[in-house]
């Protein structure tokens, strides 16, 4: 494992840190409370949006680690006022047609669940779950990510869902029901054959043929099909070692070191990674701030179950990505509306992707919540909402 000689986030720096998180968090409760916050500001300021984005879920994370954080039932109401409204949504399957329940039920309702014992959000998720099982496909063994059920062009899977897959493995458990396990135990398998390249890094997007066997892997958010797009490898270093957690399968840890060792050498000397990791000097691409913060996490995961010198070089490098987001990267001018970590990037236009772009070097609502998470799991003994 790469190792680097740059200052450490103290736990005194990380408290510090969280906590400033935390009264941002409080200033939005007003705008976003009975609404959402957008995927990513604009001009640093978040939109409100209805509850129909894939991102919905990371603010009530945000909400729910204030809460943990202050005890402040000021942040309790207003989380639980946010279950509400994703109780709806799966309800009445608004704008669930696709992969993203892990996204918008884990921070959201099983946080709710774990932390105040809310039967509606226990009965939301397991719902969300049982939404995220009708998107798979038998031929070829894998959860399509969106668009139509089984039409050739969108007969795809793509590497985030590696963070869905935590929704299936605790609905398993406060079920019973081994399906949903299974059904992540077969996706990840796919997911692992084909989305990880020999050297480590990793395809946005994977098409299957009909018939169920392997077609090719593409982009449609990182700069082409053969480069490295920054938050996906960070989704393949997390999702890795978030599928080993519930599993203890060898193959996912040793997926997680391969993914971390590559996007080990792609890092300019801050360790916050460009939107894409073909770049890796000079300033004529943006940041992507919101990877740093995802890999963080886990490497602080990975951490728990990795022999003692790994350990503690995860939880070094962890305190070293740490210590430039919070020293360079976050927000500290608590507007209304601000978030938490800028320079994230949503969606850069290239001239091989498909993105529309928006969001770039911007705060994004998961570059949020990660930071947090991360700030977190350096504060106390945390029990995971994944």
């Amino acid at each position: 494992m790469k190792t680097y000689d740059l200052p450490q986030l103290t736990d005194a720096a990380a408290a510090a840190a969280l906590d400033a998180a935390c009264r941002q968090v409080r200033v939005n409760l007003p705008l976003y409370t009975h609404r959402c916050q957008n995927h990513s500001s604009v001009g640093g300021i978040y939109p409100a949006c209805d509850n129909v984005q894939w991102t919905c879920g990371f603010w009530p994370g945000e909400v729910w680690l204030a809460y943990e954080r202050t005890g402040d039932d000021a942040f309790r109401t207003a989380a639980l006022t946010l279950v509400d409204s994703f109780a709806e949504r799966i309800d009445k399957k608004i704008e669930v047609d696709h992969h993203d329940m892990g996204f918008l039920y884990s921070p959201s309702c099983v946080a709710a669940y774990k932390l105040t014992g809310s039967e509606k959000a226990r009965a939301a998720a397991v719902k969300a779950a049982d939404q995220l099982l009708s998107r798979f496909q038998e031929k070829g063994q894998f959860i399509q990510a969106w668009g139509a059920m089984g039409a050739p062009e969108n007969y795809r899977y793509i590497i985030d869902c590696l963070l869905n897959l935590p929704l299936l493995y605790w609905a398993g458990e406060t079920t019973g029901d081994a399906k949903y396990a299974d059904i992540a135990h077969r996706h990840i398998t796919t997911c692992l054959a084909n989305s990880f390249r020999p050297d480590g890094s990793t395809y946005h997007t994977f098409f299957m043929n009909p018939d169920g066997t392997p077609s090719h892997g593409a982009t449609c958010q990182g700069y082409r099909d053969d480069s490295f797009w920054a938050r996906g490898q960070a989704w393949g270093v997390y999702g890795s070692i978030l599928s080993y957690r519930y599993t203890k399968n060898p193959q996912y840890l040793d997926t997680f070191r391969k993914a971390l060792d590559f996007y080990l050498t792609r890092l300019p000397e801050d360790l916050v990674p460009y939107w894409d990791m073909i770049f890796t000097t000079g300033d004529e691409e943006p940041r992507d701030s919101s990877s740093a913060a995802i890999v963080a996490c886990g490497l602080l995961e990975a951490a728990k179950f990795l022999p003692e010198a790994e350990a503690d070089a995860c939880t070094t490098l962890a305190r070293q990505m740490l210590a430039s987001l919070a020293g360079h990267y976050a927000v500290t001018d608590q507007v209304p509306g601000a978030g938490l970590l800028a320079h994230g990037t949503y969606s850069k236009k290239s001239p091989y992707n498909t993105c529309t772009p928006e969001g770039v070097d911007e705060c994004t609502s998961w570059g949020d919540y990660f930071y947090m998470e991360a700030l977190t799991r350096l504060t106390k003994d945390w029990q995971l909402y994944w």
